[in-house]
C-alpha cells in the first residue's frame, strides 16, 4: 500500500509536457486579424499589374524591392530585362530606429542612407509593399521626400495598405510576383503599424508626384500607384 502511494505521488509531481506553440492557422482572433490570411496564399492585383506596364515603358530600368531579397522578384524583373535592388525596409526600421541614444535627426538620416541611397533620378519603380504604414512620422516626411528625389520621371511606386483601420496590429507578409497579375503572400508574423492613410491622406502626403491612384479590390487589403 505503502509503495502504491508513493508511486502515486511521484507520477502526481511529474511536470506536465510542454504545450506546443500555435501555428499561425489556430491563433485567436485577436491576435491575428481574421479578415487577413494566416496561411500562404496568392491574390490578383490590377496594381502590380499597371506597375509592370509602366516599368516596361522605360527598359532596363534599376527597380528597388523594399520587401527584401527576394529570389522569385529578382528572377521575374530581371527577365523583363531590369535590373533589382533589394532593401529590407522592415528590418533597418528595427535596428535604426529604435536604437537608443541616437537623435531623431540622426535616425532619420542613417534610415535613409540604409533603405534608399541611390543617385538623383536613377530608380525607374519602386515595389514599397505594404512598407509606408510602419514608417513613424518622423521619418515618414523624409523618406516620401527621398523617393521624390531619386526617382525618374513617370517612375511608378507600388503599395498595399491593410484595409481594416480599427486594428492597430496587423500581420506583414512577404510578397512574391508569380505572374503579370498574380502576387504570392507568406505571413511572416503580427506587427504594430504606425498610423493609417486615408485616401484623402495619401493625395497629400505625394502632393508633389504626378499622380495617386487607388484600385478598389475584393479583399482587405488595398492597393495604391503613384506616378512620380
Amino acid at each position: 500500500m505503502w509503495l502504491q502511494l508513493k508511486a502515486l505521488f511521484r507520477r502526481e509531481a511529474e511536470p506536465p509536457p510542454p504545450k506546443q506553440a500555435p501555428s499561425l492557422s489556430s491563433c485567436k482572433p485577436n491576435s491575428w486579424p481574421v479578415v487577413y490570411p494566416a496561411e500562404e496564399t496568392t491574390r490578383i492585383s490590377r496594381g502590380l499589374e499597371e506597375f509592370l506596364v509602366c516599368i516596361q515603358r522605360c527598359p532596363s530600368s534599376t527597380i528597388v524591392d523594399m520587401g527584401g531579397a527576394n529570389q522569385a522578384n529578382v528572377n521575374y524583373l530581371t527577365n523583363l530585362g531590369h535590373r533589382l535592388c533589394s532593401e529590407n525596409l522592415l528590418q533597418a526600421l528595427d535596428e535604426i530606429c529604435n536604437t537608443p541614444n541616437l537623435s531623431e535627426s540622426r535616425k532619420i538620416s542613417e534610415f535613409l542612407e540604409e533603405t534608399l541611397n541611390y543617385q538623383a533620378s536613377s530608380i525607374g519603380g519602386v515595389l514599397l509593399w505594404e512598407g509606408l504604414q510602419y514608417l513613424p512620422a518622423t521619418v515618414l516626411e523624409a523618406f516620401v521626400h527621398r523617393l521624390h528625389l531619386l526617382l525618374q520621371r513617370d517612375a511608378p511606386i507600388f503599395m498595399v495598405f491593410h484595409a481594416e483601420d480599427r486594428s492597430h496590429v496587423v500581420p506583414t507578409y512577404a510578397y512574391r510576383i508569380l505572374d503579370s497579375h498574380t502576387i504570392q503572400l507568406s505571413p511572416r508574423g503580427l506587427r504594430s503599424r504606425a498610423r493609417t492613410f486615408s485616401n484623402r491622406s495619401l493625395e497629400t502626403l505625394f502632393q508633389d508626384f504626378q499622380s495617386v491612384k487607388f484600385f478598389l479590390t475584393r479583399d482587405h487589403f488595398r492597393e495604391v500607384l503613384i506616378r512620380r
